[in-house]
């Protein structure tokens, strides 16, 4: 295999590995005081060129282990480089105090998404020209965020977003009864220094946070090793606070939106677009679940060619 030098003092060269046609390479970065770890993805026996390349980022709770891999290596089948990355307290750089680990936190997630895009630029590998972003679940919000005014990134793409907004807040979490009593929870757990419960358990379960079968249950699918598996109580306030459907005239890149009616919250994905001033490609999909979004073949090659057509500047087609 062959081996990369990368001249940026700013990453600290971990491991490299080879997985089908693609290669990676594991890199540390700063953010605010905290060590995030990353992964670059290349063509495997990549000449050192330099790539167009896409920054992904995955659904809450999860790490980079999981979709946000597989978009990877979709997007280097279609020509780019890419670069995925474990938001601070999560994942492999999780190495923080408890009251700031597993905490799904808006403001610090785009703060990293930035900053992993000021450090892909230094990537020699990496056309600093043609840098990109690709959201999907809840860092759709996050991904936005950080693209907003960004000169380093030229288009957005977002799969399965989940973008809310104050209405689908209550309307997800028991109307603002239940959430004003999930804000008392967060600012308890803030108090006492953090409070971690399991992120996810079977339909039934007791004390966790998603208790359903499914995706973050299988260990064929979500459930792997490397999944953390937490969900800190401090981070529901900001969580609950956070309405990205509501601000879309912040974005100014070409956006493409993969989505579908029958994951979650359509309705996020038409109040963000009504008030998107922007160029535009949005894909609607038939029958095709949140859960599908991550990790099933066909869907997944449906939404990773419509993203990898916007990012290239190529037409959308109807299919």
């Amino acid at each position: 295999m062959k081996a990369f030098s990368l001249t940026t003092a700013a990453m600290l060269l971990a491991s490299t590995a080879a997985i089908a046609q693609v290669e990676t390479r594991s890199v540390t970065f700063e953010n605010e005081g905290a060590t995030l770890s990353g992964t670059l993805y290349l063509p495997e026996g990549h000449d050192g060129s330099a790539l167009p390349t896409v920054v992904v980022t995955g659904a809450w709770t999860t790490v980079q282990d999981q979709m946000p891999s597989i978009y990877a290596e979709e997007m280097v089948e279609r020509g780019f480089a890419a670069f995925t990355f474990d938001f601070r307290g999560w994942g492999r750089s999780g190495d923080l105090p408890q009251n700031v680990r597993f905490v799904e936190s808006p403001e610090a997630k785009t703060s990293d998404i930035r900053a992993a895009f000021a450090f892909v630029g230094t990537l020699p590998e990496v056309d600093a020209t043609r840098v990109n972003g690709l959201g999907i679940c809840a860092s759709a919000g996050y991904m936005v965020d950080a693209a907003a005014g960004n000169d380093r990134v030229q288009r957005v793409g977002l799969v399965a977003p989940w973008l809310q907004n104050e209405e689908i807040v209550n309307a997800v979490y028991g109307g603002p009864t239940g959430v004003s009593g999930l804000i008392k929870v967060s600012r308890a757990a803030e108090a006492a220094g953090g409070k971690i419960i399991p992120a996810a358990g079977p339909t039934g379960t007791e004390g966790v946070l998603m208790p359903f079968d499914g995706y973050y249950v299988d260990p064929e699918r979500g459930a792997i090793p490397a999944y953390d598996n937490q969900w800190n109580n401090a981070g529901w306030e900001g969580w609950l606070t956070y309405h990205p459907a509501d601000n879309p005239d912040r974005l100014t890149q070409p956006l493409a939106i993969v989505h579908s009616e029958a994951a979650a919250i359509p309705q996020g994905v038409r109040t963000f677009l009504a008030g998107f001033k922007g160029e535009v490609t949005l894909k609607m999909l038939e029958d095709v679940t949140q859960f599908d979004f991550y990790d099933n073949p066909e869907d997944v090659t449906r939404a990773a060619d419509t993203v990898a057509d916007h990012f290239a500047g190529v037409a959308a087609q109807d299919s």
